[in-house]
């Protein structure tokens, strides 16, 4: 690929501006990729001005764990819950031709103060793991959960886990339901999701990555990645479209990042950062083909769009509409062998550094949601 210089003088993206939501601003019409001078390098482009207002958008009294719960599960979502899981139970037992032993027979309707009770004990299995539920009611002192049985009995606990639903199956219409392929439990789904985005505003900086949720059983959604520790599972992704044309950036792994994903990103006056496969379409071939020696940079421009390859123990490529090739030193520590340490000075991409410090939010939410694991053996599947 043919490329010019890029200098001061040549930088098509100085010329945006913040009032500006014109379709301008796209590669094709930024021309072609200007290679970055590093002797003489422009000012990083302009962030888009931040109009978000972060922060808890709730009211609370205190800080406990149980507060911050009683948000996403209020008093309206839980009531829902217990609400279907009787009209599901009326619907087993009147379709059904229950023994008169059938511990169904016995069955107590459920409120909202007992699928607390039940939805705590479920958090609790995750900090206290054993690997069969019967034994957290165990009465070997080795095996047992003594205040379990202050809180609900075994039997009662397994009922409410065999008919807990989330949905009225008399009226979902599969040809208009909005997800067809979570309808067992999209009305909870939805309304937890709503108070996410209401509940909280973000800081201007936001990482997106997928979060991996193991699931061995029969799902329209769920996917097999070998190499990860959850082969069989369930990837959620997270969607940015409430936090577009407000100032924000994001930061993005290679999964998703491609020029034309940070054209519509800036379109949206939304600014990212990330590393790049270099093997992506209308990525330069200097980017994509090129070597380099440890240390040293290349980078080119369009627009407001660069997108830069770094030699360190191996190449990494990195795509930014915030940052160019401008190379940093950064402080590391190297503890020595009898306890003492010194700083050991290195150089790198100012996007890099910035790069790993944001990206380490993803985790340090894996991190958190480890600490409360939620996967189980079940016989019973409500998907």
């Amino acid at each position: 690929m043919d490329s010019e210089e890029y200098s001061e003088s040549d930088s098509s993206y100085e010329d945006i501006s913040d009032e500006s939501d014109s379709d301008e601003d796209t590669l094709d019409a930024a021309g072609s990729w200007c290679r970055i001078k590093q002797e003489i390098l422009a000012p990083p482009p302009p962030r888009f001005p931040f109009s978000g207002n972060p922060g808890l958008n709730t009211r609370m009294d205190g800080s406990s764990p149980i507060e911050f719960f009683c948000i996403f599960f209020d008093d309206d979502i839980v009531g829902y819950i217990a609400s279907e899981t009787n009209r599901y139970t009326e619907d087993f037992i009147e379709k059904n031709d229950l023994t008169p032993s059938s511990r169904v027979q016995k069955w107590k309707y459920v409120d909202s103060s007992e699928i607390r009770v039940f939805l705590g004990i479920i958090i609790l299995q995750g900090i206290v793991q054993k690997p069969l539920q019967k034994w957290y009611w165990s009465q070997r002192p080795l095996l047992s959960t003594p205040y379990l049985k202050q809180l609900m009995s075994e039997k009662r606990f397994s009922i409410i886990m065999k008919f807990l639903h989330f949905t009225n199956n008399e009226t979902i219409d599969l040809e208009t339901y909005p997800q067809p392929g979570l309808r067992k439990i999209y009305e909870v789904y939805d309304a937890i999701n709503r108070k996410f985005k209401s509940s909280y505003v973000p800081e201007r900086d936001v990482s997106v990555d997928e979060s991996l949720l193991l699931y061995k059983g029969r799902l329209g959604c769920k996917q097999y990645l070998p190499k990860k520790r959850a082969s069989y599972d369930i990837s959620p992704y997270i969607l940015l479209v409430d936090l577009l044309d407000k100032g924000y950036c994001v930061t993005l792994d290679n999964f998703y990042t491609s020029p034309e994903l940070a054209e519509l990103l800036l379109s949206h006056r939304t600014d990212v950062y990330d590393t790049l496969k270099p093997n992506r379409i209308v990525v330069p071939e200097e980017i994509k083909k090129g070597t380099l020696k440890k240390g040293e940079i290349v980078g080119f421009q369009k627009g407001k769009i660069c997108v830069m390859k770094y030699m360190d123990k191996k190449p990494i490529c990195i795509l930014s509409t915030v940052y160019n090739t401008l190379i940093v030193e950064q402080d590391k520590k190297r503890k020595k062998t009898h306890g003492k340490s010194e700083r050991i000075v290195s150089k790198k991409p100012q996007a890099i550094i910035d790069y790993n410090l944001t990206m380490g939010g993803v985790d340090k939410a894996d991190q958190c949601l480890s600490y409360y694991p939620t996967v189980r053996n079940s016989k019973r599947s409500i998907t």
